[in-house]
């Protein structure tokens, strides 16, 4: 075997391990979520999901002695139910959209682990109660 030879077959091994570092991290830095209708198709019980939906109005209960948070997401076509053990996010509501990762309980519910609320992507600034006072220079 030549050195050119070694040299080429080197850089064959060295591209394909690069390759597939990259493959990987894409893969695994994908995220996909499912809505209820997909979900209701074909649950598979105690299985990791993560769903998108909007949070039906009305549906939305939380106990704070408890930290019990129900309620149910919805994509127009259908609802799940979906229960929670601590406080909600900052910007959920009934009406807005979120994401929810958990599992699917034989019970028929959802158990979700994480909420992540989902937010507009318009930047409003805060109103000012008061207008700034002169020569404080706020």
């Amino acid at each position: 075997m030549t050195r050119r030879t070694r040299f080429i077959g080197g850089g064959v091994v060295v591209a394909g391990a690069f390759a597939y570092m990259i493959y990987a991290g894409v893969t695994q830095s994908s995220v996909y979520f499912v809505t209820p209708t997909e979900l209701q198709a074909a649950p598979v019980p105690d299985k990791a999901y993560r769903i998108g939906a909007m949070v039906a109005a009305g549906s939305l209960k939380w106990e704070p002695r408890t930290l019990e948070l129900t309620f149910t997401l919805t994509d127009g076509k259908a609802s799940i139910p979906v229960k929670h053990r601590g406080s909600p996010p900052d910007m959920f509501a009934e009406g807005r959209g979120a994401i929810v990762e958990g599992k699917w309980m034989p019970e028929g519910h959802f158990k979700a682990t994480q909420i992540l609320a989902k937010h507009s992507e318009e930047y409003r600034a805060p109103d000012t109660p008061h207008p700034p006072r002169e020569g404080t220079g706020r």
